[in-house]
């Protein structure tokens, strides 16, 4: 099954964060995208584990979005 997982910077913060309509409560930030993409692979297998989906078959796609303004 895949997952759609969208990464934001948000400029405020200044932190990206990671957020998921397909998987109920993940919610998370950090200053690295890499470290992001790493703390979201572990949460959402136990997200999906505490709704009653078995970990196997778990394809997380990664949609990344950043705005800059260059004028």
């Amino acid at each position: 099954m895949e997952y759609k997982i969208t990464i934001a910077w948000d400029g405020e913060a200044h932190v990206w964060f990671a957020e998921s309509d397909d998987i109920p409560g993940l919610i998370l930030k950090s200053g690295s995208v890499d470290a992001l993409i790493e703390r979201v692979k572990v949460a959402a297998l136990e997200l999906l584990e505490i709704s009653g989906i078995p970990p196997t078959n778990i394809h997380l796609l990664f949609k990344m979005e950043r705005e800059a303004v260059v004028a």
